[in-house]
This record gives structure tokens, C-alpha cells and sequence, in this order.
């Protein structure tokens, strides 16, 4: 009977991951139906809701192609000189493009760099990923798993840091996974030593 128990518990736990992408998937359809619904609400037309989403995904792609090719649009840059002139706003969109910019890999090289600092203590390492640079100061975000958008912001010295042969998209599978999920074990030897 307990054999049976632990192996129906580790059948449960082989479903979890087909469980989570099927909650996503759930919850983007969920959102993509409301904006359709939003939509169609207005114009009561399925035709004119398709062409909507059609002209849409366009622009968004013409975006999207500018931006990699040139490295800038009109259409962003328009809205770019709108938001400028209204205060506050124009702080916030100022720092979340810089954010987006950041993880999309649109800065430069050194703001996608990953290292490791010793917190909370000496001895404890934490991955961080390198946000600016100032001479030899280093402004890390340190984030908290299994969240890597909650965090905390902390300013040290080169001395201080660890570079780290992962990518972003690497340490954060590291975080999100709370360790499992880590291609760079090779590092955590080199830690310790």
C-alpha cells in the first residue's frame, strides 16, 4: 500500500510542470477572449475585429523589424516625444523601457552580464544580473526565487563580484527552478574556492 501511495504522489508530481503550462495557457487565452470580447464590443463586427487584430500584429511587426534592423521606429519614437513632455509619466516609461531594453538585449553588452555576490553573508553566493556600470562600481539587481522579478537593487565594488559564465535567460531558469535547473555547476566549484 505505501509503494502505491509514493508512486501515485511522484505521478502527481510528473503532471505539476504539464499542470503550470497548462494554467499559462489557460490564463493567456483567458486575456486574449477578453480582448476580443473589448473589441468586438464596440464595433459589434467580426469583420472589423479582424481587421483590427490583423492591422495590429502588423504594425506591431513593422516595429519590431525597424528596431532590429535600424534600431529605432518613428511610431516609438513619436510616442518617445509625447510622453517626454508629461511629468511624472515621462519618468516611469523612461525606466520601465530601460528594464525592457535591459532583459530584450537591446543595451549594451554589459548590462546582460550575470555575476555572483556573497549575500547574505560571506560564504552564500547569489547570481545578480549587472544593470549599469559606474568606473569600477557595479549596480546589481539580486533577485529572489522563485520570483526573478522581485528583488532588491545593491551598488559594489568590482572586487566584490564574480563573473559568471551563465547568460540571463540561464540564470533566470536557475531562479525560477529555485536551483534545479542549473547548466553552470562547474561555477558553483570555482565559489567555493
Amino acid at each position: 500500500m505505501k509503494k502505491t501511495f509514493n508512486y501515485f504522489l511522484i505521478g502527481i508530481l510528473a503532471f505539476f510542470p504539464v499542470y503550470v503550462i497548462g494554467q499559462i495557457i489557460i490564463f493567456v487565452n483567458d486575456r486574449f477572449s477578453d480582448l476580443i470580447r473589448f473589441v468586438y464590443g464596440y464595433y459589434d463586427n467580426y469583420l472589423i475585429t479582424a481587421l483590427i487584430f490583423a492591422g495590429s500584429f502588423c504594425v506591431f511587426t513593422y516595429v519590431g523589424y525597424r528596431l532590429s534592423k535600424v534600431g529605432k521606429s518613428w511610431i516609438i519614437s513619436s510616442i518617445d516625444s509625447v510622453i517626454d513632455r508629461i511629468p511624472l509619466l515621462n519618468t516611469v516609461y523612461r525606466v520601465t523601457k530601460k528594464v525592457v531594453n535591459m532583459f530584450s538585449g537591446h543595451e549594451e553588452k554589459e548590462a546582460r552580464e550575470v555575476v555572483y555576490i556573497e549575500y547574505p553573508k560571506e560564504g552564500l553566493w547569489v547570481p545578480a544580473y549587472v544593470t549599469n556600470k559606474e568606473k569600477d562600481m557595479y549596480i546589481l539587481f539580486v533577485p529572489t526565487s522563485p520570483n526573478p522579478t522581485s528583488g532588491f537593487t545593491v551598488i559594489v565594488h568590482e572586487s566584490k563580484v564574480v563573473k559568471s559564465k551563465m547568460n540571463v535567460e540561464q540564470a533566470t531558469s536557475f531562479i525560477i527552478s529555485v536551483g534545479v535547473d542549473f547548466e553552470k555547476s562547474d561555477e558553483a566549484t570555482e565559489l567555493l574556492k
